[in-house]
């Protein structure tokens, strides 16, 4: 497409009417009123060079905040000597990503399989601790590795199990298809605020005596819980696209009903899901900001309480700004990727 011909698509969509004209200016106006002062405020007149408040200059974003609490924003409470473990977890969690993306297809499902059973237990040694590392407490978690790792170990619980009872709440039997709908709608209806208190203060009272959970676990049994009810009512939108001629031609060449769903429908039905299974990761991650509430300090927690600093009482837009640009970023990323699989999907 040459210049001239794009310039004419645009020229044609922004004033292809006297109508769309007048959109486009009060947009373009509105847009011009809102970003222009940011903009001014967020890098023309901002403060990038320091180390106290007193090197910030007025009227413009004092960086210099960020800068300093950096590490915090990105580690939390973790040790500044054993912080190296994070950057091993996630340099090892990238690199499993990238080799089952890149991987030839034929060894693409056991890469990824292997990935899910060496990875996990894996990333919490590291974390952690033990086997020769020194004990991290979870309560010394926060920041971006805290909101990453809540986000990915909840939706370990929920991608299956929202896989299970999606396909329990399509199952000829009875009490199957019962449980699985008793476990969605409960966990759809109940806020997810709720759950994390419930599993936080209530979970330790149901457990037998000397049986204890840590109270990051808990939340992430409870927001993998909540995940999984929306997950499957993804997958089970999914499963209901599908044309029912994909069953009947598997039971035709003599498949029993795991080989068929495992081999033909599930694959093609989470191709379909894929989208919305992608919102419902997004949303995940955006809801691990609730886990605030239980004094559990994840970036935006850290973002709060790096505030209570009497030497930076006041840089509440730097922090929120500095934290919502990450989600945004990460939540951007995962859309931009969902579109390319589906693109693929499509050729």
């Amino acid at each position: 497409m040459t210049r001239t011909s794009s310039l004419s698509i645009w020229r044609e969509r922004l004033f292809g009417t006297p109508f769309t004209g007048f959109v486009s200016v009060v947009l373009f106006v509105l847009i011009s009123w809102i970003a222009i002062p940011l903009i001014r405020w967020a890098v023309i007149d901002a403060t990038w060079v320091g180390s106290t408040r007193a090197d910030c200059a007025p009227g413009g974003a004092c960086w210099v905040f960020i800068r300093a609490r950096f590490g915090q924003f990105m580690y939390g409470l973790y040790p500044v000597d054993q912080r190296w473990r994070v950057d091993i977890a996630g340099i090892l969690a990238v690199l499993g990503v990238l080799a089952v993306v890149f991987a030839p297809q034929r060894f693409r499902l056991k890469l990824g399989l292997a990935m899910l059973v060496i990875l996990p237990p894996l990333g919490i040694w590291l974390l952690s601790g033990g086997l020769g590392l020194s004990y991290v407490e979870t309560r010394e978690w926060g920041g971006l590795m805290l909101t990453l790792f809540i986000s990915v170990y909840s939706s370990l619980i929920a991608i299956p199990l929202g896989i299970l009872f999606a396909l329990g709440r399509q199952s000829e039997l009875r009490i199957i298809r019962l449980i699985s709908v008793i476990f969605i709608e409960f966990w759809r209806g109940v806020p997810i605020i709720a759950v994390i208190f419930l599993a936080s203060l209530l979970l330790p009272l149901i457990l037998p005596g000397g049986i204890g959970i840590d109270r990051l676990a808990r939340a992430v049994i409870g927001l993998g819980f909540v995940i999984a009810a929306y997950m499957a009512e993804a997958v089970r939108g999914g499963l209901q696209a599908l044309p029912k001629g994909q069953r009947e031609a598997a039971t035709a060449l003599g498949l029993n009903y795991w080989k068929a769903t495992g081999l033909i429908v599930l694959p093609q039905a989470l191709r379909i899901s894929l989208p919305a299974m992608t919102n419902e990761f997004i949303a995940l991650i955006k809801n691990t900001t609730l886990v605030l509430v239980v004094s559990i300090l994840d970036l935006l927690g850290i973002a709060q309480a790096s505030l209570a600093d009497p030497n930076w009482v006041g840089m509440n837009m730097e922090a929120y700004a500095f934290s919502g640009a990450i989600y945004w970023l990460i939540c951007f990323a995962l859309s931009r990727w969902s579109r390319s699989l589906e693109k693929k999907r499509r050729l």
